[in-house]
């Protein structure tokens, strides 16, 4: 049922008062975030533009747009899906059912893997990064933004992902320097790489049906469900290295915050050295660093 409350001779400011109160009735944390996306993009709004004229009317467009919004927000869809869209990384990433949204979080991953390479980050030519389940691509998309003379290739197991990390990263002017299959890990992919990236599934199967419902009823379960104990994918993965890192090469993973002891565990076992884990913007750990062993 849409909101009849949004009229279009509400006022933008009317409205982002109206949205706020409707959705922190809800229960919903991001309350006033929400209703100014929401809004400008009803509008086709910029933020300048609210501020500039914040009781100028709707409109007949605007409002039904409007209305639409908040109706989906209201069964808790996620604003990322609504929109359409994310930024990751300070870049817009188009998103589709088939992948995860892009969290702050995984920037860590993004931040960790520049460092390890700090003493190659500004000699990038012939660099080649992997990404392993790809998913929107924003790890690899980051990655290709900050070492130019680098090159990428991203898999995934869905189909849909890998078009659409391949989209981004032609809307991000790196199309040229990446390349996307579908493949289950490192299964079709040859040759070695000096960066291998990843954000894996890596929640416990039994956990995900009591996460909340942004999570649970929006994102792909493929890209959620790390097996019984959210462990499965990092087991994989080290299978996986050996015959896919370069010499001097290094691994930047994300983890679950509940992870910093299990997942380093694993590839300590296999023979690997760890580093971090590094802290995501909440102070909780959220990636680390696998290389070869001296």
């Amino acid at each position: 049922m849409t909101d009849p409350a949004i009229t279009p001779a509400m006022t933008r400011l009317a409205a982002l008062k109206h949205l706020g109160e409707a959705f922190r009735a809800a229960g919903i944390e991001t309350a006033q975030r929400d209703a100014r996306l929401l809004t400008l993009d009803a509008a086709g709004l910029k933020h300048a533009d609210l501020i500039r004229a914040p009781r100028e009317a709707l409109g007949e467009a605007a409002a039904g747009k409007l209305r639409e919004h908040v109706r989906r927000r209201l069964t808790r869809e996620p604003v990322a899906r609504i929109l359409g869209e994310w930024e990751f990384w300070s870049l817009p990433f188009t998103l589709a059912p088939e992948v995860l949204v892009p969290r702050p979080d995984s920037e860590t991953v993004v931040a960790a893997a520049l460092l390890a390479l700090k003493e190659r980050r500004h000699a990038s030519e012939g660099l080649r990064i992997l990404d392993l389940g790809t998913g929107s691509g924003c790890l690899l998309v980051a990655l290709l933004t900050e070492l130019p003379g680098a090159t990428g290739v991203g898999v995934d197991l869905a189909p849909q992902a890998v078009e659409t990390a391949r989209f981004n990263a032609a809307r991000n002017g790196v199309g040229d320097r990446a390349d996307f299959f579908v493949s289950n890990w490192g299964e079709a992919i040859q040759g070695r790489f000096d960066l291998i990236v990843s954000n894996p599934p890596y929640i416990a199967d039994a956990v995900i049906d009591g996460l909340e419902p942004e999570v649970r009823a929006h994102d792909p379960r493929l890209a959620l469900a790390g097996g019984r104990d959210g462990l499965e994918a990092y087991r994989a993965i080290a299978q996986a290295i050996p015959a896919l890192l370069a010499e001097g090469g290094v691994v930047a993973l994300e983890i679950g915050s509940d992870q910093a002891e299990s997942v380093p565990a694993i590839f300590l076992k296999a023979g690997f050295a760890v580093e971090g884990p590094f802290a995501d913007f909440g102070s909780r750990p959220r990636a680390i660093v696998v290389r070869r062993a001296p």
